[in-house]
């Protein structure tokens, strides 16, 4: 490895600098015309001093890493926000913002209502306790209740909105714990198809299911114009690849969206338009099958000697090895047959890219070079893995690394990875076990919702 000389470098905000930017994205995103269900519609805030201070957080950093095996690589870090340390920061700020200006032009009170794994919900609670701080609504206007499984409890941040009596009761965190975690999803969906227009009436409040993919496009869109803005891309002289760990590849599917609007306004080349390369686990590897056209991941045997799951067969596109053929590494990770499967596979057809899936054994052993190649540019891993509590970004690495070992990247490309989220043990406080509450059913949830 070696450092890159004269890489460009840049830092920015994902929103504020591309404000201007929303209606051309929102109008490549925001397909449906007449959606069934209630949305506060797409209009945001005019821009003053304290929606900018709500923004301040959406920050992104460009920034070059030394190069692997004649690939230029570069972390584009989607983690600054101290209150979430993920990427989904930017789509729950304009989700809230969105609501904001609902509120403010109708008078009506929203409750913004979604499952998640934990770091969808975690981001969307920050968002509302900043825009509370903000002074952009009040506690009764604005609200969000958030359904997560017992597998990602872990993942949960304890906040104003646990620890105030009054936000608590306003904004409860939900926890479903039952067997197969992403049953949150149907639940949520069953709740607000069934239940938000009692609710609605009973509460002078629009109940907002916003676990929709248009609404973390139109964020995740932002990342291609800071992109090129940083460092634009020369096709003819160094191709790029995007690597990103998915569960439904929204990050993806967003950036794609916005590199089309580019290349629609000539700002950029269709030519120069990045691979993709789509980085999953062992627990829910469906995009990478897919895209592989496989109905099963390849078997494994327990290596007798040396304890580890190995691989039978050598299609380097799934682990070498692994502790145990269904391990979950990272709960975030848990959506099976996604419907943006079909969409992502006609992107890495036309534009190039691939998949694979990583193991813990894998990224384990990856650690202390991933901790001291990211420490160059900001990045501060647990020197205890144990600690860590996210592991996107790792999982990137790993994927990425892999790939190259493996032969499966073209040997010209820039590689940009995606680095979506990392947080560990001490850099938040965990929300007590008490401050959940246990749902399995729909009329849980609204009994958990209830303001009587």
């Amino acid at each position: 490895m070696h450092t890159s000389t004269a890489a460009p470098t840049g830092t920015g905000n994902l929103v504020l600098d591309f404000y201007d930017r929303m209606p051309e994205i929102v109008a490549r995103c925001a397909t449906d015309p007449a959606p069934a269900a209630f949305t506060p519609g797409f209009a945001l805030p005019e821009l003053d001093d304290a929606v900018r201070a709500y923004f301040a957080v959406a920050t992104a950093r460009w920034r070059p890493l030394a190069d692997y095996r004649g690939h230029r690589v570069t972390l584009l870090d989607l983690t600054g926000n101290p209150g979430t340390h993920t990427t989904k920061t930017y789509a729950s700020l304009l989700i809230v913002a969105r609501a904001v200006e609902h509120i403010r032009r109708t008078g009506r009170n929203i409750l913004i209502f979604s499952p998640t794994s934990g770091n969808k919900g975690v981001a969307l609670r920050d968002a509302v306790l900043r825009a509370l701080d903000a002074g952009l609504a009040t506690p009764e206007q604005l609200r969000v209740a958030t359904l997560a499984p017992t597998t990602g409890r872990h993942k949960l941040r304890a906040t104003r909105l646990s620890t105030d009596p009054r936000l608590r009761r306003l904004n409860p965190q939900l926890s479903y714990s039952g067997t197969d975690p992403e049953t949150v999803k149907a639940l949520a969906r069953e709740f607000a198809r069934d239940h938000a227009a009692d609710y609605a009436r009973r509460y002078d409040t629009d109940v907002w299911f916003s676990l929709e993919l248009a609404n973390y496009m139109i964020a995740d869109a932002a990342r291609a114009l800071f992109e090129q803005r940083a460092d634009p891309i020369d096709a003819a002289a160094r191709p790029r690849l995007h690597a990103h760990a998915v569960s439904s590849a929204f990050g993806l599917l967003g950036y794609h969206t916005g590199r089309a609007l580019l290349e629609s306004t000539g700002e950029a080349s269709p030519a120069s338009r990045p691979a993709s390369l789509l980085v999953q686990h062992l627990a829910a590897p469906d995009m990478v099958l897919s895209l592989r056209d496989r109905a099963l991941l390849p078997a494994y045997a327990r290596d007798e000697a040396g304890g580890l799951f190995r691989r039978v067969g050598d299609d380097p596109h799934y682990p070498a090895v692994t502790y145990d053929p269904a391990e979950v590494l990272d709960p975030t990770f848990y959506t099976h047959r996604p419907p943006t499967s079909a969409a992502m596979n006609d992107l890495i057809a036309r534009h190039g890219g691939d998949g694979i899936v990583v193991s813990l054994a894998e990224c384990i052993e990856r650690y202390p070079h991933l901790r001291a190649w990211l420490s160059a540019a900001g990045v501060e891993l647990p020197a205890d893995l144990r600690r860590l509590h996210e592991w996107s970004t790792v999982m990137a690495f790993t994927g990425f690394l892999n790939a190259a070992d493996r032969g499966l990247l073209q040997p010209d490309r820039d590689v940009v990875v995606h680095g979506t989220g990392h947080y560990a043990e001490g850099m938040y406080e965990p929300l007590c076990p008490g401050d959940l509450h246990p749902v399995t059913t729909t009329a849980d949830i609204a009994a958990a919702l209830s303001l009587a």
